[in-house]
């Protein structure tokens, strides 16, 4: 069998996704987890498990090399050529501009310590405005105090 990287076999999800004609939320149905944690994982910053990778392969029809890469341990994060994105470009600028404020706030309520992205959830959602439809993003971190 083939050997595929992380990267390659995201690029093969993308593109199956949208011959499948599924959304990412019924992907993340399909394997009942969370649409931003399977979406993340399809991506290539998570293993999913041979269950769950098998159901995305049949339902996407992905070569058993894509699968296998699924399940595989990935290197997390992204290069730095992906700022280029608008999107993602503006996710570092908004935590450029407020990440020092939010640290300070979590400080203040919760003290000394930091907000994990290990036991993490992320929710995207859409809420209607006069102005314009608001992107909702919720990052929902467990408080893991500094202890000595």
């Amino acid at each position: 069998m083939q050997t595929v990287s992380k990267s390659q076999a995201a690029e093969a999800v993308k593109v199956a996704r949208i011959r499948a004609g599924l959304t990412w939320r019924e992907l993340a149905a399909l394997v009942a987890k969370p649409t931003v944690w399977t979406v993340s994982a399809l991506l290539g910053q998570h293993p999913i498990s041979a269950e769950d990778a098998d159901i995305i392969g049949k339902a996407l029809g992905l070569d058993p090399a894509v699968i296998a890469a699924l399940e595989m341990q990935p290197t997390r994060g992204s290069g730095t050529a992906v700022r280029a994105d608008p999107t993602v470009y503006r996710f570092y600028e908004a935590l450029d501009v407020y990440a020092p404020a939010i640290k300070e706030l979590i400080h203040e309520e919760f003290g000394d310590g930091i907000m994990s992205a290990i036991n993490f959830k992320v929710e995207v959602s859409r809420r209607e405005d006069p102005t314009g439809d608001r992107v909702v993003v919720t990052f929902d971190g467990k408080f893991l105090d500094y202890r000595w």
